[in-house]
């Protein structure tokens, strides 16, 4: 009978030790755990334990200095990285580092125990993967943002970091496709090489093919993104004829030549789109072969409205970012940033920017208040773009906005509630009863109420309930 396989943890954290000591120890593994890289160092070393689970962040020592040693002494063992600092570049370290999986605190013990099966069943590369992007560690993160869904982002990027798979970015306008495309760049191994951006929605049609592969002796983007990346927003613009001309490039039946080298052109190809391809594709608009080519590595971007608590992160770094761009240097408070919270924000994190450049500019208060925010929402409201009617939750969050934009420094009167379903109930009552010409029964139906209740919220209301004659 073989002995259960064992898990040595590293977390300066007691409790975090114990959860995870008793949750493997339950799903039968031995387990060993300890405060201290060192001593973990010193466990690998002596040939102990089949599969390592640490935090980053140490007393004595960071674990991704720790991370190549172990993979030089155990090339095989298998490595989980756990870590609250939950931004891009600790996924993209850990995948560079060797690790088997990198997980953000605070995680599902589910999630641990399904990624420590993996592991243990299917062991590590044998070979330390080289780090691509050291040189890109001391620079400001591309990506900014430590909720759930962009943890699932950064670690699609980690893995996708090191491959030439062509990568397919979807996402609706403003939430950073091409930042997200230029990380794959720079902490890719063809950061050297350049990064070349074709914006397919702001070329002219007669000129996509040209701006491309190239005419008349002067050289394309293709040739142009030699070595490195060549990046195509809004990939759904292209047009049919050079949809089929991409597809000849990729599949190699038609080949760009660089006139510096004489060989043909090897560029990285990611494509991103805020359109439903595959709607494009029934529509006769999109070459479905183009489309599976372009899809190896689909990328979700969330939208902003999928991430607020990425807010206030976000604000203080474009607050931040605008200062360094020479505007006035400004603080944002929490009534300021629950306002930002409540908001839709269809242009996303681009919207978002913007904002904090305007309020930069044009507010003398050195902190940004809900007041600042709220007369912002009210004065730069995007103009109706149909004749559809605002829903009902939009408009009663354009009322309720008016009675939180001093919060927290002065909240509503008490008693809120009750005044909102009082505004919400008149009209409702009052249209219901004219539509069925004051009769209470059907009226009760059509609410979905019983008629005494009917009753008492009508004489509650103060309305007029005469049954009307035909």
């Amino acid at each position: 009978m073989t002995s259960p396989r064992k898990i040595l943890i590293a977390d300066d954290d007691a409790s975090i030790r114990l959860v995870l000591s008793q949750a493997f120890v339950r799903a039968g593994y031995q387990v060993r755990a300890t405060g201290a890289a060192a001593t973990l160092l010193k466990w690998v070393s002596e040939g102990e334990g089949d599969l390592v689970v640490s935090d980053v962040i140490m007393p004595d020592e960071n674990f991704f200095d720790v991370l190549p040693r172990i993979r030089k002494l155990r090339p095989k063992l298998p490595v989980i990285v756990m870590s609250a600092q939950n931004t891009l570049l600790t996924a993209v370290s850990a995948a560079e580092t060797g690790a088997f999986e990198y997980l953000p605190k605070p995680f599902d013990l589910d999630d641990m125990l399904a990624i420590a099966r993996r592991a243990l069943a299917k062991p590590a590369a044998s070979e330390p993967v080289q780090a691509r992007a050291r040189a890109a560690r001391d620079e400001r993160l591309p990506l900014i943002g430590r909720s759930a869904p962009m943890q699932e982002v950064y670690r699609t990027l980690a893995r996708l970091v090191g491959a030439e798979l062509t990568v397919l970015i979807l996402g609706e306008s403003g939430v950073g496709k091409e930042l997200a495309a230029r990380a794959l760049h720079d902490l890719g191994k063809r950061r050297d090489g350049r990064f070349v951006v074709v914006h397919l929605a702001a070329t002219p049609r007669e000129r996509v093919e040209s701006e491309l592969f190239g005419r008349d002796g002067e050289t394309g983007k293709l040739v142009e993104a030699d070595g490195g990346t060549l990046f195509l927003d809004e990939i759904g613009d292209l047009p049919l004829d050079a949809q089929t001309r991409l597809l000849r490039v990729i599949d190699g039946s038609e080949r760009a030549l660089n006139p510096r080298t004489s060989r043909p052109a090897d560029a990285r190809l990611i494509a991103a789109t805020n359109r439903d391809l595959r709607a494009l594709i029934k529509q006769g608009l999109f070459r479905e072969d183009l489309y599976f080519r372009l899809n190896v590595a689909p990328l979700r971007l969330p939208p902003l409205r999928e991430r607020l608590d990425d807010i206030p992160d976000l604000a203080r770094a474009f607050l931040l970012r605008a200062h360094r761009e020479g505007l006035p240097p400004k603080g944002i408070d929490e009534g300021a940033l629950e306002r930002l919270k409540r908001h839709s924000w269809p242009g996303n994190v681009r919207e978002l920017e913007n904002l904090m450049r305007r309020v930069s500019a044009l507010y003398a208060e050195d902190v940004i208040t809900a007041r600042v925010i709220d007369r912002e929402f009210q004065e730069h409201a995007p103009a109706p773009v149909s004749d559809e009617p605002l829903t009902l939750e939009a408009l009663i969050e354009q009322r309720l906005a008016v009675e939180f934009a001093d919060a927290p420094d002065i909240l509503p009167d008490p008693g809120l509630y009750d005044r909102i379903v009082e505004e919400v109930s008149r009209p409702l009552i009052r249209l219901t009863l004219a539509a069925t010409r004051g009769n209470q029964v059907k009226a009760a139906d059509v609410l979905g109420v019983n008629r005494n209740t009917l009753r008492k919220k009508i004489q509650d209301l103060g309305l007029d309930a005469a049954r009307r004659r035909t």
